[in-house]
This record gives structure tokens, sequence and C-alpha cells, in this order.
């Protein structure tokens, strides 16, 4: 049985940015998998190399490593330039890059603020501007930008997070805008809770893994091969009329009370 054409990206060109570890790794991993060529992104070049050896022995495929931080705008610039010179046009963007820090708001510094601004929402708003404006000419591209369930939610701890993720979402919204004329599709694609190494502690502790489990109708963490098949779909054909929607992988959190 051969697959929907809907659904091939086979040969496509997809950037993910933070693709070291973590939900990037598995992205890109599954991308990769559906015939994707794959350009891994990070700031450690040394976890870049391995994730991107890792990836080219476990799934088969071409797989480039570009090392670059994705909140300078030169570099961003410089990099992209050079992945559409070396590797071919982008067709795909992941804006993935992200970071979390935990805080009651009273406690939350300046620069902790200036970080996850940066690193969450800033890279997004320049990475998607930089091959924005190589796809607009060539007349289509996928853009998906890694929301969450914070993008509509909040808890204790997580407000400059949660500001950095809903702003994530508007800034989506605000592509779409721009750049659906242009036959781009920007979505983004918003995770609940997922078993990661950045969420060890979280998955440890017993009494936040019970309150996740509870809250949540599947009645469990999530897994990162749960967004593999809404990213393609937001990768493929079968979304070109699909724009400036953030589609949850959240195994029904938002939805209950």
């Amino acid at each position: 049985m051969t697959g929907s054409p809907l659904f091939d990206i086979a040969g496509r060109i997809a950037l993910i940015t933070g693709s070291s570890r973590g939900i990037g790794r598995a992205l890109a991993q599954g991308l990769l998998e559906a015939g994707c060529t794959v350009v891994l992104n990070g700031r450690d070049e040394v976890a870049l190399a391995r994730t991107r050896a890792e990836l080219a022995e476990l799934a088969g495929g071409t797989v480039f490593a570009r090392a670059f931080d994705v909140t300078d705008s030169a570099a961003v610039a410089t990099n992209v330039a050079a992945i559409e010179a070396e590797v071919g046009p982008i067709d795909i963007l992941v804006n993935n890059a992200g970071m979390q820090r935990r805080a009651p708001l009273v406690d939350f510094t300046d620069d902790d603020w200036r970080r996850l601004i940066d690193t969450n929402l800033t890279s997004a708003f320049v990475m998607g501007r930089e091959v924005a404006r190589r796809m607009v000419p060539r007349g289509h591209g996928k853009i998906i930008n890694i929301c969450s369930v914070q993008s509509e939610t909040v808890r204790p701890g997580i407000a400059p997070y949660s500001a950095t993720k809903g702003g994530l979402k508007l800034l989506t919204k605000g592509m779409c805008a721009d750049l659906g004329p242009s036959g781009i599709q920007v979505n983004g694609l918003g995770p609940g809770y997922f078993e990661t190494e950045l969420t060890e502690a979280l998955v440890a502790d017993e009494e936040f893994s019970a309150w996740v489990r509870g809250r949540t109708p599947a009645g469990r963490w999530g897994r990162v091969s749960d967004l593999i098949g809404a990213l393609i779909f937001l990768s493929a054909p079968a979304s070109d009329f699909v724009n400036g929607q953030v589609l949850y992988v959240d195994g029904g959190m938002l939805s209950v009370l």
C-alpha cells in the first residue's frame, strides 16, 4: 500500500532549531524518517555533532548540522544563506528552540525574563523573518512554531514562560497574515506535558506527575513520538489550506476543567 500524496514530504529540506535533544531531536527524527533532508541546529557544536551522527545511523537519510545562535540576527542571516547555498532551499522551518525558568513572579529576575523572551519568542521572529525572505519569492513554504499548552493557560511559577508562548501563538497568526498571500503556511504545534530530558525532575515528582495524569483525559504524559503525526500534517500538502492555527497535542488537557 502506498501512502497518500497529501502527506508526502520526501525530498523536502527541513531546518529544525534547538534540535540536539528533547522534542527538537524527536521532530528532526520524524522528518528524517518521512524522507526529508534535515538540518539540525543548536549552539553546542559537540552535542549537535553527536545527534547528527546518531540520527544518520538510526533513521538513515541525509542529515546536516549547523551550530549558531538563533537569537542573533546577524548569525541567523549568515547561516540561513549558507544552508541554502550548501544544502538547498528551505521548505520547512520548525522554530523549536526554547527554554524554561520556574520561579515566583516576585522573585523572577530581569535577566531571566530577557533570556526567556529572546530564546522562546525573538528567535522565532528572527528565524521566521529570514527564512520567509527566501520562501516568499518561491511562493511556497511551511513554518511551524512550537507553542505549548501554556500558550493558552498558566500555573504558578511560570508566568514569564507563558507570556513567551502566548506571544508565540499571536506571532504565528501575524506571520500567517503577512505570509499567507505568498503561499506560505505558518502554524503552531502545541505540546502538552511531555516526558523529555528537560522534564525528568517533574516526571519523577510523584505528586506533580499524578496531577498531570489526572488533569489529562488520556491519563498519561505525552511521548515525543506523539508529536510526529501532527508535525508531518503541518509540513505536508495536506495542510495547504490550514494557516494561522495552533494544533494542540496534549491528550485533551485543554478541553477539560
